[in-house]
């Protein structure tokens, strides 16, 4: 009984990670708008893409979570080409964020502070799934939250550990009912 109740456990897990590794989250249709862009920083292309949307007017707003502290606005307008008029209207830096987790905490007082209902969430397709879950723990009730992924070519590794990080959140957000 226990040979069968393990393989069965095995064959769940991988195609598990399968499912997760082949059908990775894309991008969201364009000309959609939303009351704020959250994006989360990390891999190459999340910030690029999140200011060519408020560019476009696909919301009013930008806020980027997890900035490092040491990084000043004019820095990071310089390094990402911010024209000054809508750095100082339209993009707030978050620097309290540190990992996923903190992401979503930073970003739902954000979100509360600023009264915003629809929000297009801009993070690496390998990260979504797991942004998406803290974020919407830590939003409050009635926040429309549509996810933007940025495609990425992930190594079998980083989507082997993405993987896991999202089956201990699943089983961690379990345990906590």
């Amino acid at each position: 009984m226990f040979r069968r109740t393990a393989a069965f456990a095995v064959l769940v897990w991988f195609f598990g990670f399968v499912w997760f590794a082949v059908t990775l989250p894309g991008p969201l249709d364009t000309n959609r708008t939303s009351d704020a862009i959250i994006v989360l920083t990390g891999s190459k292309g999340r910030i690029e893409h999140a200011l060519a949307l408020l560019k476009r007017g696909e919301a009013p707003r930008l806020f980027v979570s997890g900035v490092d502290p040491e990084v000043r606005p004019a820095e990071f307008a310089a390094e990402f080409a911010v024209p000054a008029r809508l750095m100082s209207c339209c993009v707030e830096l978050g620097f309290e964020a540190y990992n996923t987790r903190s992401n979503a905490i930073e970003t739902a007082r954000w979100v509360a502070e600023h009264k915003v209902r629809t929000i297009r969430l801009v993070t690496a397709d390998w990260h979504m799934r797991r942004a998406r879950l803290d974020l919407q723990r830590e939003l409050p009730k009635g926040i429309v939250l549509e996810p933007d992924a940025v495609p990425s070519h992930p190594s079998l590794s980083a989507l082997f550990l993405e993987y896991h990080k999202l089956l201990w959140r699943l089983a961690s957000q379990y345990w906590e009912k």
